[in-house]
């Protein structure tokens, strides 16, 4: 591995939907920091990688496709949703591209003091990843789907569902080293400069 004052710290961003860890990763970005926003780069390599359209035609058959040669999420969700098996074939198919996809990027970054890394799923620091830190985005639950409501054509009992079979906010803080509060009670550009002065003098974070 490179020598860490050689290359750039990366950071791991997540959180609950909803809770805002988009608009985190927004500031940081306005910041000058580079982003990779895991989520939407994997459904963006789902509809134009050729790899992963071939094997998802495999497995799921030409509906996983439209007439227009655009991922059919609502056919793919509709057989892997209860059926375990059939997911992690179509996570083994997506996620390697992604991580290829990943560390191609990094590469392009190693001259920047630090990089974020966006996604609703994540290990802790180290653990199977490159990840020099995490910070994790907490937003109570019932704000979290009143801001859902207002940006989705979800219903309240969808919300609550998607809340429910993801991570719980107690395993996430357990991953997290460093915790943005965004309550719309705690201000929330002073915790992200904080961070971000922190990053920039590596040599000054202490865990």
């Amino acid at each position: 591995m490179t020598d860490q004052k050689n290359r750039p710290l990366q950071i791991g961003v997540t959180g609950g939907i909803g809770s805002g860890k988009s608009i985190v990763c927004k500031i940081f970005s306005c910041l000058g920091i580079s982003v990779y926003d895991a989520d939407s780069r994997a459904k963006w390599l789902t509809n134009a990688d050729p790899e992963i359209r071939a094997k998802v035609i495999e497995l799921l058959g030409s509906k996983s496709y439209d007439e227009h040669g655009n991922y059919n999420r609502a056919f793919v969700a509709s057989l892997v949703f209860k059926n375990e098996i059939l997911l992690r074939r179509l996570n083994s198919i997506i996620h390697p591209v992604v991580q290829r996809d990943t560390e191609k990027w990094v590469l392009d970054r190693q001259k920047e003091s630090y990089i974020i890394k966006e996604a609703a799923i994540m290990n802790a620091a180290k653990d199977s990843n490159s990840l020099d830190y995490v910070i994790v985005v907490q937003s109570p639950v019932e704000l979290r789907i009143k801001r859902i409501l207002e940006r989705d054509s979800r219903s309240e009992e969808e919300i609550r569902a998607i809340i429910e079979r993801q991570v719980s906010d107690t395993e996430r803080n357990e991953i997290a080293d460093f915790i943005i509060h965004n309550d719309e009670e705690t201000a929330l550009i002073p915790q992200v400069l904080k961070l971000h002065k922190l990053f920039q003098d590596r040599e000054s974070i202490i865990i």
